[in-house]
């Protein structure tokens, strides 16, 4: 049994859908192949983002029998919120309020410059700053303008009749993207808009999905096990916006039967 599972079989969190601290495995069943995300802070660009491509799939998941456990960074009401925002089922998502179990996996913090005369959460800022002008944060700059320009090896986002809400622009039929270039795969600005309305759900709630900012760089990672314990497949983020080996086709390493990075 792998050394990772390990870690997660003896840890025990805070679960958003009742506020019990129980084991993260628990309700598990050990039959199928499971899924664990551990994520940034709730508030999070990757995370929010994340979660919209688990919800896209979720029929498909759930079909193949996968159990999936998120825990991320912040409380209990940032956790409801995130869970009200995106769908993301509340028994799925964990708290971990100190990033103690990304200490313990060895997850990147993300850059950790520390500035004389500066609070922890001061300098989680000017951290953060930096890593989303891609210093410390390789690929993120990449990922930006990848949202703006386009890819026509991602899938369609938003679909026909679908109404997207991003303040501050007025509200867009997803038939508005069709202009930039057709439909089938990912249009110019379509994956830019719906990071526009995470940004402004965030924004909008900042002390609820984040209220302590000491670990606003802390970055995740992604395991994938078989019903035997044996990792399958793992990802660990090294940037802003990378939380996934294949940012076109997050999910893809579902198909993964037999492989460890």
């Amino acid at each position: 049994m792998n050394n990772v599972y390990s870690i997660f079989q003896q840890t025990e969190r805070l679960r958003v859908s009742d506020g019990a601290v129980v084991p993260i495995l628990s309700g598990c069943n050990p039959a199928t192949r499971l899924l664990i995300i551990i994520c940034p802070q709730l508030g999070d660009f990757d995370s929010l983002e994340y979660a919209w491509w688990l919800q896209r799939e979720r029929k498909q998941i759930e079909s193949t029998g996968l159990t999936v456990r998120m825990v991320g960074i912040g409380d209990r009401s940032a956790g409801e919120k995130f869970c009200n925002f995106t769908g993301f089922p509340a028994e799925w998502l964990f708290i971990d309020d100190r990033a103690k179990l990304h200490s313990q996996l060895d997850l990147y913090p993300g850059l950790s410059l520390k500035l004389p005369n500066f609070s922890s959460a001061q300098n989680a800022w000017v951290n953060l700053i930096l890593m989303c002008a891609g210093i410390g944060s390789p690929g993120t700059l990449r990922e930006v303008f990848r949202g703006y320009k386009g890819d026509r090896s991602a899938p369609q986002l938003i679909q026909a009749g679908e109404i997207v809400r991003a303040k501050p622009l007025p509200p867009i039929e997803g038939s508005f993207f069709n202009v930039a270039g057709g439909s089938g795969f990912q249009r110019p600005f379509e994956l830019a808009t719906l990071r526009l309305r995470n940004m402004a759900e965030v924004l909008g709630n900042w002390n609820t999905y984040v209220p302590d900012p000491t670990y606003l760089t802390q970055r995740g990672g992604t395991f994938l096990f078989d019903d035997r314990g044996e990792l399958l497949y793992e990802y660990r983020d090294r940037g802003i916006l990378g939380f996934a080996d294949n940012m076109s086709q997050p999910l893809s390493f579902l198909s993964t039967e037999n492989r460890s990075d």
